[in-house]
């Protein structure tokens, strides 16, 4: 058994001004590097093993502000960690989305699925926990990865409206015997009526 500690990033400039960031490659602004050190502090109260992260530079500084503060060495980076790309709608508000793409159930051109974001996903972590057995890892990623996976092992349930993946908050997910499970989410353990284990290896065919 494996746990994965996700953390989603530190707060950027896009962040504040409500912007899709996806692929874009937007820095941790200052509120965004006190909240990794926040979380650092938080997450030293336990035992860790390693730290990887997602290689956007935003996701990337939160590991190493985190990792210093746990004592742990610079984080590895994991290309599949990155986030949704959005495609088009990158750098637009809520607004301006809206407006540029008025059909809210039009595909964006260039926007990944939830599925293919797990698709990506699920492959690297199965990696990790091979070369990791009965380890805790911290994985430091981004709201749409983080978003999409909860969506899966859940299927569907969480996250329920209104429930957020706040800057700088950790999810406990759980690989054992070829599955992924959520323990906890945002510090909350999960009811054991919806935490559900789902298969690493995934079928030809996947929802949205």
């Amino acid at each position: 058994m494996t746990t994965f500690t996700f953390v989603r990033h530190g707060q950027t400039d896009w962040n504040f001004q409500k912007r899709i960031q996806g692929a874009t490659d937007i820095p941790l602004n200052d509120t965004g590097r006190e909240q990794a050190a926040e979380a650092g502090r938080m997450l030293a109260a336990r035992e860790w093993d390693g730290i990887v992260a997602s290689p956007l530079s935003r996701a990337r500084e939160t590991a190493e502000i985190i990792a210093a503060l746990v004592g742990l060495d610079a984080p590895e980076l994991v290309p599949q960690l990155a986030e949704r790309s959005y495609g088009e709608a990158e750098g637009l508000n809520a607004a301006e989305l809206a407006e540029r793409f008025p059909d809210p159930l039009a595909d964006v051109p260039g926007r990944e699925r939830r599925s293919h974001v797990v698709r990506r996903v699920l492959p690297a972590l199965e990696a990790l926990a091979a070369e990791h057995p009965g380890e805790s890892l911290i994985v430091v990623s981004h709201g749409g990865v983080i978003g999409s996976l909860i969506r899966y092992v859940t299927e569907k349930a969480l996250p329920r409206q209104g429930h957020a993946i706040p800057n700088g908050s950790a999810h406990d997910f759980v690989v054992d015997d070829g599955h992924l499970s959520i323990a906890e989410f945002n510090g909350v353990p999960i009811d054991p009526a919806i935490r559900s284990r789902a298969p690493l290896a995934l079928e030809l065919t996947l929802p949205s």
